[in-house]
């Protein structure tokens, strides 16, 4: 199956740049980021500077997936806030200029850390880099969304029943062979919700150590990026869907902390992990965490469905595609043990 095509006219890019973000000098040059399952990223090299370019992926998509026009709104409303994010410069609407929607933003020169066991750092350095995401999760939550513009971004209340019929419709139409332990987790898990608590915050909705720009040298986060699945939720989701990741194994396709000694390398355990969280955002502690870590595997096998039906369209931004869409059913039936 090919390849889709991620080529674009940069002369016709660098004339709009130039007429629509102020300060823009073409000629530009245009290097697609490796990685990433969804929009295609690019650096931009220009006469003024360095920037970086998202884009929706080209070809048939599912509704409401590859939503780059939200990924610039909640971008540009987080502006002012504790939470770090890119200066969001422009977004650009007409499919014409370079064959799909797409923004421009900042480019920050920080470090991914791919590998969350952390490795060639001290143990100190460890806990600190792990803090410090604790921290920027408690203050994304933290912030005031009807003050910073976004109280529309997202339906307030019933979050999990809302997401669980999205999520189920998503890996329905994706769907490209029966896997029995999704079908249970779809029956299993409207009936066994929590009852609505009322909280409604500003949810990443992919958080996680690779979806943050570090500092070259600290432990100090510059920017929490690929914004593509925020919207107004439930803080649990966020953090049940990052303590998940830890817990799946450390290998080339998804690096998690599953079978390591986190305590030998400074890192701290779930428990640890999630009473820091409580700590910094007032609570005593988060019951039903069973139920909110089991929709984080449903949800994410639901996305990774979509990831393998755009592989077998011959749809992906990545090689790595294939690769993931095979965990969809180690993941429903790691979720199906919590249940049992």
């Amino acid at each position: 199956m090919s390849q889709p095509n991620f080529d674009f006219d940069t002369n016709k890019l660098a004339r709009y740049l130039e007429a629509n973000v102020a300060g823009f000098k073409g000629p530009l040059s245009a290097e697609k980021f490796a990685g990433g399952q969804s929009n295609p990223t690019f650096k931009i090299s220009a006469q003024s500077g360095r920037y970086v370019l998202r884009r929706k992926p080209p070809g048939e998509l599912l509704k409401s997936a590859h939503a780059v026009d939200r990924e610039f709104k909640v971008m540009a409303a987080l502006a002012n806030t504790d939470v770090p994010v890119a200066k969001a410069y422009h977004l650009c609407a007409d499919d014409s200029i370079i064959g799909s929607m797409f923004y421009l933003m900042e480019f920050i020169d920080g470090r991914v850390l791919w590998d969350p066991a952390l490795p060639g750092m001290s143990n100190a350095e460890r806990g600190a880099i792990f803090d410090e995401m604790n921290r920027v999760l408690a203050a994304l939550h933290s912030v005031d969304v009807d003050a910073v513009g976004l109280s529309d971004y997202g339906r307030p209340g019933n979050y999990y029943q809302r997401q669980i019929n999205r999520w189920t419709t998503q890996y329905r139409a994706a769907e490209t062979g029966t896997i029995a332990e999704m079908d249970r987790l779809i029956d299993w898990l409207p009936a066994n919700q929590p009852q609505d608590d009322g909280r409604v915050v500003l949810a990443h909705g992919d958080f996680r150590l690779d979806n943050m720009m570090f500092h070259p040298t600290q432990a100090r986060v510059l920017a929490l990026v690929d914004w593509e699945l925020s919207t107004l939720g439930h803080p649990f989701a966020d953090l049940a869907y990052q303590c998940m990741q830890l817990r799946l194994s450390n290998d080339s396709v998804l690096a998690g902390l599953g079978g390591i000694d986190r305590a030998a390398l400074g890192i701290p355990s779930e428990e640890e992990y999630v009473a820091q969280y409580c700590r910094r955002m007032g609570l005593d502690e988060i019951p039903n965490w069973n139920f909110y870590m089991v929709f984080s595997m449903f949800r994410f096998a639901a996305i990774l469905q979509g990831v393998k039906k755009r592989a077998l369209d011959g749809n992906a931004s990545s090689d790595k595609a294939t690769q993931m869409g095979a965990l969809v059913a180690p993941l429903a039936t790691m979720a199906v043990a919590l249940i049992d």
